[in-house]
């Protein structure tokens, strides 16, 4: 029996270690204006180039022919000017991702470094408030928030009584029929000026005043701003012109979650503090007109969890269902309705929700 042969083995020295990568071997004679391609650099190999970066060698070569193109010799400039930011990620193509880290941070310190210099140093310029003052006096009603957006002293005019006054003396108009306390007698008081302008910018004003007009008697959508608002008033009383309809009114006030980490809203100057003083602030009206008398529990102080407005069993009315709670319920969690309040309405004429500024809303005594 013939003796099988034997596999060659290699020598050692031609087997390649496992996971051993490929070194570019580079000489700077090599380097001319027709071999450096963009692709060298875009579309290099990581498997084949352990690094990213040009190595030293070539970019000093490149850094020769372009001075030899630009007629310049490379010894009047030293290396280091031209390819600081080479050197400093390192010159070897073997650096750790250690050195790679370091760097970072290192260029990360020196944004923060020249950010807080630049907000030490006074960036713009500082207009004196009259100059904000005279520019509010073409400011249209619509255009006060981006107004008061654009600094400090623009929106310390918008806080001004001087302010609220020329807005309202811009826009009155005579034949505007205006409740007693938004006429022109009455809006020299300093106390809730902000607040009566507004209102009667609803009335005078016609961009405001179309908004309100256009108040169907069923919102399109159920309102969801009423949820976890709670019940300050409620009342009910008969249409004088319809003595068949009833009118339920609820007014709410809306609340908002308090978080511990919360910033304190921007707060007036303290001489401009009865100028912004509102009580009806973040309150709504919910006016609810039926076709016979329903019964509603006291729901004063609790407040609304659900909401809902639907088809009416007979299909020619609609439906509105309320759940109320000794607290709101926030972060998503679903009320319990069988603990709650519910006040179910129906049949429904009309369902409307006015807020603090509208012309139907009874706003406080001021």
């Amino acid at each position: 029996m013939a003796p099988r042969d034997r596999p060659v083995v290699a020598p050692p020295f031609a087997m390649r270690k496992r996971g051993a990568r490929k070194r570019l071997k580079f000489r700077a004679d090599d380097v001319c204006s027709e071999r450096v391609t963009v692709a060298d650099y875009a579309n290099s190999d990581p498997a084949v180039v352990k690094s990213g970066r040009m190595k030293k060698a070539v970019a000093n070569a490149v850094q020769q022919e372009v001075k030899s193109l630009c007629g310049l010799e490379a010894s009047f400039v030293p290396t280091d000017e031209v390819l600081s930011a080479t050197e400093s990620c390192g010159s070897s193509d073997e650096m750790d991702s250690n050195d790679c880290t370091s760097d970072r941070i290192l260029s990360q310190k020196k944004k923060s470094k020249r950010h807080k210099e630049n907000a030490d140093g006074a960036v713009g310029k500082e207009y004196p408030i009259d100059i904000w003052l005279v520019l509010a006096s073409y400011i249209r009603p619509e255009d006060i928030v981006n107004f008061s957006l654009i600094c400090k002293r623009a929106w310390t005019v918008t806080c001004t009584a001087a302010f609220w006054s020329r807005l309202y003396r811009r826009h009155y108009n005579r034949n505007a029929p205006l409740p007693i306390r938004l006429q022109p007698e009455s809006m020299e008081k300093m106390y809730c000026l902000r607040a009566c302008v507004i209102r009667s910018l609803y009335h005078m004003y016609r961009p405001f005043a179309s908004r309100v007009a256009r108040n169907p008697a069923i919102p399109e959508t159920t309102p969801s701003t009423l949820k976890n608002s709670k019940c300050l008033l409620f009342w009910s009383k008969r249409v004088d012109k319809q003595p068949s309809l009833w009118e339920f009114s609820f007014k709410f006030q809306r609340q908002s979650p308090k978080f511990k980490n919360s910033h304190s809203k921007l707060q007036p100057p303290v001489r401009y503090e009865d100028v912004h003083t509102n009580p009806d602030q973040d309150c709504c009206l919910l006016q609810i007109t039926t076709f016979d008398f329903i019964y509603v529990p006291i729901v004063m102080g609790m407040t609304v969890t659900l909401f809902t407005i639907n088809v009416s069993t007979d299909m020619r009315h609609h439906r509105v269902k309320m759940v109320f709670h000794d607290s709101p319920v926030w972060n998503g969690k679903k009320p319990r309705f069988d603990h709650g309040v519910q006040v179910i309405m129906d049949p429904v004429h009309s369902v409307r929700l006015f807020d603090w500024w509208h012309p139907q809303f009874p706003y406080s005594h001021i």
